[in-house]
C-alpha cells in the first residue's frame, strides 16, 4: 500500500475475502537521506494514511524499508544515464527491482505448506494464465489508466504471484467505491512523477544537485551550425523543445551525442528528423524467458504492438531477434521523440510479452517515403488529440472529487 486511493480500494476489496490478509508499506526515499536533517519526510504522511485505512479495514501492516535497495539499484544507475545523454524510465525498473524484486524478498513464507504469499498492488493491470499455466500480463480496462507498460519488465515468478484487483476498473470507478465505502484516501489527489523529486520544483534542477555541469554546443541540425551552448545533455529531451534565447522559430531536440557532448536541434516540431521508426535494444527480457515466440527468429518477424512511452498508443510492428538477443523492432507509424534509454515493451492484442531498453533508433528508408512522412504527421496528431483526452479525464476526474 502506497497511501493512495488505488491501493486503498485494492486492500479494501481483497478486505472483502477469505484472505489472510496484512498490508505492506515501502520506504523507497527519504529526503533526510540526502540532507541528513529532519525537512522534509513525504514518506510519513504516505505511512500514517496506510496505517489509517488499514485500522479501518480491520488489517495488520508494517513497514519495510527498502531505500537502500532503491538508492543502489534504481537512483544510481539512472543517474549515470541521464548524464551519458539518455533518458532512462526508473519507474519501470522499480516495479522489476523494488516491488517484484526486493519486496518479494520479504514477503512471508506459510511456515506449513512452504508456500510464498501472494502479493496484490493497485496497478491498473490484468492477468490470466495460459493453458500450460503461466502468468500472462493483460492490458487493464481502463486505457488511459493501463500500468502494463510500467510492469513490462517483471519476471514471470513475480507476475504468477501477483494480484491486480483494479484491472477490471476505471479509475472512476474506483474513486466512486472509495467514497462508497468511505475509505480516508478517497479524496487524496493523483500522485504524478518520480518518488525522488516529490514537490521540489524543476526535474533539472533536482538532477543538477547530483550530476555535475558539463557545458557543450547546441547545433542547428538543418544548418551544422553552433547557435547556443547547453549545461550538460540531461537537461534536454528528444522530441521536446529546446528553451533556446533569442531563436525567432521553436527548436526541438532531435539528437544527442555522448562522446562530442553535443545536443543537435532543428526548427519546429514536426520536422523529419524527430521521427523514428526503427528501435534497437540490447537488454531484450521476455516474461517468459525461456519461451520467446518463435516468430522472432524468423525473417518475416513477429507481427506485434510496441509502446515506447507510457500513454502513447500501441503501434504494430515487426520484431527480430538475433542470436546474441538483440532486438530490432520496425514500427508501421514512425515516432516522435523516441529516446535511448527508455522502455520500448511488445504486445500480442492484449498480453504483454516483455520490453527492452532503446539502445539505438533509426530511420528506415522507407521513412524517408513523403507518404510515410505524412502517415508520421497524422500519428502526431493522434497523439496529440490523446493527451488532450487524457486532460480532459483528469479534469473530469477533480470534477467527480469536488462534486
Amino acid at each position: 500500500m502506497s497511501g493512495g486511493v488505488d491501493s486503498s480500494v485494492a486492500a479494501r476489496l481483497l478486505a472483502d475475502k477469505d484472505y489472510d490478509l496484512s498490508a505492506v508499506f515501502m520506504r523507497n526515499w527519504d529526503t533526510r537521506d540526502e540532507s541528513g536533517t529532519d525537512i522534509g519526510c513525504e514518506w510519513e504522511k504516505d505511512w500514517q494514511d496506510v496505517q489509517q485505512v488499514c485500522k479501518s479495514l480491520g488489517i495488520p501492516c508494517r513497514m519495510i524499508d527498502l531505500s537502500r535497495q532503491y538508492w543502489n539499484r534504481i537512483f544510481e544507475p539512472a543517474l549515470r544515464i541521464w548524464e551519458s545523454g539518455e533518458t532512462p524510465n526508473p519507474d519501470v525498473w522499480c516495479n522489476r527491482e523494488i516491488k517484484f524484486g526486493a519486496l518479494l524478498e520479504h514477503l512471508p513464507m506459510d511456515s506449513r505448506s512452504g508456500q510464498r504469499s501472494w502479493f496484490a498492488t493497485g496497478h491498473y493491470a490484468r492477468k490470466d494464465w495460459s493453458l500450460d499455466g503461466r502468468p500472462k500480463l493483460l492490458t487493464a480496462k481502463d486505457e488511459l489508466k493501463d500500468q502494463s507498460f510500467y510492469l513490462s519488465s517483471i519476471s514471470e515468478t513475480g507476475l504468477a504471484r501477483a494480484l491486480f484487483p483494479l484491472g477490471s476498473l476505471t479509475k472512476v470507478e474506483v474513486r466512486k467505491l472509495a467514497r462508497q465505502y468511505h475509505i480516508e484516501t478517497a479524496e487524496r489527489p493523483e500522485s504524478m512523477g518520480l518518488c525522488f523529486v516529490g514537490e521540489r520544483g524543476k526535474f533539472s534542477d533536482f538532477l543538477s544537485s547530483y550530476i555535475p555541469f558539463n557545458p557543450g554546443p547546441i547545433i542547428d541540425l538543418t544548418t551544422g551550425t553552433e547557435i547556443a551552448t547547453h549545461q550538460g545533455l540531461w537537461g534536454y529531451t528528444i522530441g521536446q523543445k529546446a528553451r533556446i534565447p533569442g531563436m525567432l522559430q521553436k527548436m526541438f531536440v532531435a539528437r544527442k551525442e555522448h562522446l562530442s557532448n553535443t545536443v543537435y536541434v532543428v526548427p519546429g516540431g514536426n520536422h523529419e528528423a524527430l521521427y523514428m521508426d526503427v528501435v534497437n535494444s540490447r537488454d531484450w527480457a521476455w516474461i517468459w524467458r525461456d519461451s520467446p515466440p518463435q516468430e522472432v527468429f524468423s525473417d518475416s518477424g513477429l507481427r506485434a504492438l510496441v509502446k515506447v512511452r507510457h500513454r502513447a498508443k500501441n503501434t504494430p510492428c515487426t520484431v527480430h531477434q538475433d542470436p546474441n538477443g538483440h532486438v530490432t523492432i520496425t514500427i508501421d507509424e514512425p515516432q516522435k521523440g523516441v529516446s535511448p534509454g527508455q522502455v520500448a515493451a511488445i504486445w500480442r492484442d492484449d498480453w504483454c510479452l516483455g520490453c527492452g531498453t532503446i539502445t539505438t533508433t533509426d530511420q528506415s528508408s522507407a521513412l524517408r517515403d513523403e507518404r510515410l512522412f505524412e502517415l508520421a504527421q497524422q500519428s502526431q496528431e493522434g497523439y496529440l488529440m490523446r493527451q488532450q483526452q487524457s486532460a480532459q479525464y483528469i479534469l473530469d476526474d477533480k470534477r467527480i472529487q469536488n462534486s
